[in-house]
């Protein structure tokens, strides 16, 4: 919202939510009786294709988030180098209803311009007019009414609500109060209109003009350099008529200076162009050095997942994630990606985050949770981890934290596989253990004198259990099997506080792995289930009963560029896991924690309240 909001500056469909579509349906209802009564070839095509041409730019739009993030993750032609929070994200959440208001617009237009009905497949003339008037009048007065919007009066109440990003995403390209942006609707109807009227219109000639206007909204609001060189090279007039990524972020960083639409010329004239421009131009195409301190391996989980990833679908990631039923209708491009993925050969980053001087990203393993339950993925998964721990250690990286079943023990024995192969690895490998053991156990309530485990025995499992022995609390295992598993691995001057019962009366149930649903109906009711493992567990006790997350902590303020939720973690919370690693290397510690090493439970829990990561409140 604008520091001072001024009049329409809330979007008139803004209460309907999601419904707000509906506003389209009239017309399309319209265009199909008319398909159905008259015949495709008697209906009026242009009319018809309003609706493909807005689902293409919903479409077009998504490709440059999508794109956007992950080389922003990769951070090497990054132009602004800061993050963006959440904050940013659900201000720039309602990108699509520009393209609705289009929408009304053209349809609008198709019925009641003169000239709009029954248009030609393509007409050159009409094109050219169209690209004319585009560098003449719709560039001009543009650049007059942005600089009248940088004006207090107006800033204050309308434009500042795009100022207020200045680290810029595709999208923010389109995130303006209402009226601002309908005067740029009416801007850009310019050329449109007056083909319309005299004549020459086309549909081809209007979807491109359209795609044009988003192809150079996206690329401006990017935030990374992609234009080359050789392109002014070949063409030095193309200064002139084509802005960069870097011109444009310079306007949200400096506000006075490159107030352009898409061509500079008009900066230069008016001596407007900032005078860092073409340094900073050659600086991001140049780009950086890709610099890591600690990577955190991650994998998919469901087939819906892919669209939870930062980058995926933007307002999706910022909230935890929940399987959706309208996700469920894209099957077919869920099961693509299920292919692609399958045969990608290399791990992919999708996150950068900062911490102190600490530079952490995640990749992910491109293998979705079902596959790790393969015999015969075991090794193609364990090749990926291990080419992803190879590469971060060749980018000098100091920590890798491994994060979900990357770590399973059926798998490559909670790591100790690599470091077999690898005795003389540089950087240290992290399975979390002893950090997420000490969640589970500061996450009992205090006084608790008994309680459950139960669930697949994993290495948190049995750090868990001797660690709350120790503490004298009583530990009891339903299962006769596991019972005499574990016992072994239980401190001897505690040794009495684990023991067997087919019946428990603890109101604290630590879950793992591998429960049958209906062991949870054994439990009494109020009883706090408090998962030990990487995957949730089914919440099927619907009475009193209470669930926490699996083990995570919330993190602070200090880590930057948060933006979207690990899973179904809530916002700024991350996993026991994926904090160990950063702990780790923000301590310097120079041991692993793989295979059979757990680390001192309290000193790696001191640690990480030091750094300022704190217990998660219950769900």
């Amino acid at each position: 919202m604008a520091t001072n909001p001024g009049l329409f500056t809330e979007w008139p469909w803004k209460k309907l939510g999601n419904f707000k579509y509906l506003l389209l349906a009239p017309w399309v209802a319209h265009g199909g009786y008319l398909a159905a009564t008259k015949g495709w070839r008697a209906a009026d095509v242009g009319y018809l294709a309003i609706l493909p041409s807005l689902l293409l730019r919903v479409l077009h739009n998504q490709v440059w988030i999508t794109v956007s993030r992950v080389q922003n993750a990769r951070s090497r032609r990054q132009i602004v180098d800061r993050g963006i929070e959440f904050e940013q994200v659900d201000r720039e959440r309602n990108w699509d209803d520009q393209i609705l208001l289009s929408g009304i617009l053209l349809y609008l237009g198709a019925l009641y311009v003169p000239g709009g009905q029954h248009l030609p497949l393509w007409r050159a003339d009409g094109f050219l007019l169209i690209a004319l008037l585009h560098a003449g009048p719709v560039e001009f007065i543009y650049y007059w009414f942005h600089r009248a919007l940088h004006h207090h009066f107006l800033y204050t109440r309308y434009h500042s609500h795009h100022h207020a990003s200045i680290v810029t995403e595709p999208i923010t390209s389109v995130i303006h109060p209402f009226a601002e942006l309908v005067a740029y609707e009416l801007l850009f109807a310019i050329p449109l209109i007056s083909c319309a009227l005299s004549g020459t219109a086309s549909i081809l000639a209007f979807e491109i003009y359209v795609l044009y206007i988003d192809f150079m909204n996206n690329m401006g609001h990017c935030n990374f350099e992609l234009v080359p060189n050789w392109l002014f090279k070949w063409f030095p007039p193309l200064k002139y008529l084509m802005y960069t990524p870097s011109f444009h972020s310079l306007h949200h960083t400096q506000f006075r200076t490159n107030y352009s639409l898409f061509m500079p010329f008009y900066d230069y004239i008016y001596n407007t162009m900032d005078k860092s421009s073409d340094k900073l131009y050659e600086k991001s195409l140049k780009g950086k050095e890709e610099t890591v301190d600690v990577v955190h391996l991650t994998h998919l989980t469901s087939l819906q997942s892919i669209y939870h990833m930062r980058p995926g679908f933007a307002e999706y990631a910022s909230k935890p994630y929940t399987s959706k039923w309208y996700m469920r209708m894209m099957w077919p491009v869920s099961w693509l990606s299920m292919v692609l993925t399958w045969t990608y050969g290399s791990s992919f980053t999708v996150e950068r985050n900062v911490m102190k001087k600490l530079k952490m990203q995640s990749w992910a393993i491109p293998r979705y949770s079902f596959h790790y339950g393969l015999t015969w993925e075991k090794e193609a998964i364990n090749n990926l981890i291990e080419k992803a721990i190879c590469e971060a250690d060749e980018k000098g990286a100091k920590v890798v934290s491994l994060g979900l079943l990357n770590q399973a023990h059926n798998l490559n024995g909670n790591g100790e596989l690599y470091l077999q192969k690898y005795p003389k690895l540089g950087v240290r490998l992290v399975d979390g253990t002893s950090l997420a053991a000490a969640v589970v156990v500061n996450s009992i309530p205090h006084g608790t004198d008994q309680v459950v485990l139960a669930g697949n025995i994993s290495k948190v499992a049995r750090a868990v259990a001797a660690a709350l022995c120790k503490k004298n609390v009583k530990v009891v295992m339903t299962n006769k099997q596991d019972y005499h598993f574990l016992k072994p691995n239980m401190p001897v001057d505690a040794a009495d506080n684990f023991v067997f019962s087919k019946t428990a009366t603890a109101k604290v149930w630590l879950l793992g792995e591998g429960l049958d649903a209906s062991e949870q109906f054994k439990a009494q009711k109020g009883t706090q289930f408090i998962p030990y493992s990487q995957l949730p567990p089914r919440m099927v006790r619907k009475d009193s009963c209470t669930y926490s997350t699996t083990p995570a902590m919330a993190v602070p303020k200090t880590l930057q560029n948060v933006h979207s939720c690990e899973n179904w973690l809530p916002r700024r919370v991350m996993s026991a896991w994926r904090i160990a690693g950063m702990v780790h290397a923000l301590e310097g510690w120079n041991d692993h924690e793989c295979g059979d090493i757990v680390l001192d439970m309290e000193k790696v829990w001191s640690a990480a309240i030091l750094h300022g990561f704190r217990p998660v409140a219950q769900v």
